[in-house]
């Protein structure tokens, strides 16, 4: 049996439309995803949306209409967009699924049952958008538009003064435990920057943690607690473990959540203190990768800058969105799009690189030899190729299980780089008209590194690298990694080669 791997996304909060941030965190996951089932795991990928808490009921009173039929609207656009971009999750996730709503409560009477809930009273700030509680410590001085002082989140975003009855978590008595973890398994948090933020935020002590809500009732009911509904991070963080099959479920503990920087806290502080609770299996790492910026700024709807990722798939494409995302972003890091950077970027590397790689070779192939795979020759430079491309995979499989996709991209490129170069060199387009034998030799070696490069690329553009190997007369049973050794057969009959990367300008 395949080894197991569940990784995970945050779930998105729809109460709005879904932006380049979910796209991006969508997209990222899901290529892990994929190199993990190419590399021979059986995977179980889990994403969702957010669908409880007083954000969420503040919306659909705005709106005129139920929680739950706001919710079912609200959440559909993010499905949607997921298969837009090809992301291949398994399950998308509801918080307001019947599972996740037993599952809750079922975590709650564990964490109960281990003397870590009690009844108090909460008064403090709360940010609404944020749904979280913050010390005044945390607070940023800041002034409205009329210039009065006001206090804003860590996020930047508005807080309320709160009072009222609540159960509280004992997360004050999992300070020593939550440390002892950091400094055990250093490689809990990712990146590193992550895992020193939250050991400092531990270290300068826990507070008990407000988990439950009276003042509205939208959310996951406490059991033997009428009137109170759960804290919606509580029920929000609960969703791996509904997707992994309940409690005591096949695909737990998960593998990788993979998450934005701002909900670090919630991952690897709130959510193993939860589980070491419970008693239950805490995850094995919690990634936390940056932010997407427009043109170097952060999304906002005041700014005016917040672009659809789905308008932007339609107009660039797919493929190409999902290669600059994961080219040019360094993982774990801030990173900027533009128009201009998508373009620039994937003419390079796709364009002028890959997709020109292969299509001169395709294109000799055709015409000299009738579109029949030729038999690799043996002279200058193969083995110098070899040792690169041999090299550069294994750089890139180094990259891709330490989490740097953006690394195991410049790998490709190097392969891509050091294709050319054997091709140049050997100039087959001279051979031609004077040793056939020799050119067909040359075109065979290109093509198979050719082949090698997009069994890597597959996790990152699934549907350009598919119509590649079908080009490249690769069979449907051998584009795994396990594969990536077995050559295509001399004889085998290529289709006719048909360019997968024109220029952005041959687009427009």
């Amino acid at each position: 049996m395949n080894k197991r791997y569940y990784i995970t996304t945050a779930i998105a909060y729809p109460n709005g439309r879904p932006h380049m941030g979910h796209a991006y965190e969508a997209i990222a996951t899901d290529a892990i995803a994929r190199f993990k089932r190419l590399d021979g795991h059986d995977v179980r990928f889990l994403t969702g949306t957010d669908e409880h808490g007083l954000k969420i009921a503040q919306a659909a009173r705005a709106a005129g209409v139920e929680p739950r039929d706001y919710v079912n609207g609200t959440s559909q656009p993010f499905i949607d967009l997921d298969r837009q971009l090809g992301v291949s999750f398994d399950r998308f996730i509801r918080t307001t699924d019947e599972d996740h709503k037993a599952l809750c409560q079922d975590l709650w009477r564990r964490i109960a049952a281990n003397g870590d809930m009690y009844l108090g009273r909460y008064e403090g700030w709360y940010s609404v958008r944020d749904e979280a509680y913050y010390d005044d410590a945390e607070l940023v001085a800041a002034e409205d538009a009329q210039g009065q002082p006001v206090k804003l989140s860590p996020q930047g975003t508005p807080v309320d003064w709160t009072v009222e009855e609540s159960w509280f978590f004992k997360l004050s008595a999992y300070a020593q435990p939550l440390l002892d973890l950091y400094a055990n398994n250093p490689d809990f948090v990712a990146p590193v920057s992550r895992l020193n933020e939250m050991r400092a935020f531990v270290a300068g002590g826990l507070s008990d943690l407000s988990v439950s809500r009276t003042s509205f009732d939208w959310g996951v009911p406490v059991p033997d607690a009428p009137g109170h509904v759960m804290y919606v991070w509580l029920d929000a963080l609960a969703n791996y473990l509904t997707g992994a099959g309940g409690i005591d479920g096949e695909w737990w503990p998960a593998d990788l959540h993979v998450i934005g920087k701002d909900v670090v806290r919630f991952h690897a502080v709130y959510w193993p203190a939860f589980l070491m609770s419970a008693g239950i299996a805490l995850p094995k790492k919690v990634f936390g990768h940056g932010f997407l910026l427009n043109r170097g700024e952060k999304m906002s709807k005041s700014v005016g800058n917040v672009v659809d990722p789905g308008e932007m798939a339609d107009r660039f494409g797919v493929d190409r969105l999902r290669w600059f995302l994961l080219r040019e972003v360094a993982f774990g890091e801030d990173g900027s799009y533009s128009d201009e950077a998508i373009v620039e970027r994937t003419n390079a590397d796709l364009a002028n690189g890959i997709g020109n790689l292969a299509q001169r070779a395709l294109s000799m192939v055709a015409k000299n030899l009738g579109g029949v795979m030729p038999a690799p020759g043996d002279f200058e430079g193969i083995e110098a190729l070899s040792d690169s491309i041999a090299a550069l995979t294994e750089a890139y499989f180094a990259a891709m299980n330490s989490l740097q996709l953006h690394r195991a991209l410049e790998a490709v490129m190097g392969m891509v780089s050091a294709t050319n170069g054997f091709f140049a060199e050997a100039a087959p387009w001279k051979l031609a008209k004077t040793d056939t034998d020799a050119m067909a030799g040359v075109l065979a070696v290109t093509l198979d590194a050719t082949r090698r490069i997009v069994l890597l690329v597959q996790p990152f553009m699934p549907d350009s690298s598919s119509t590649l190997l079908d080009q490249l007369g690769v069979e449907v049973g051998a584009r795994d990694f396990n594969a990536k050794d077995v050559i295509v057969p001399a004889g085998t009959q290529l289709p006719t080669p048909n360019g997968v990367f024109p220029r952005w300008s041959e687009l427009a």
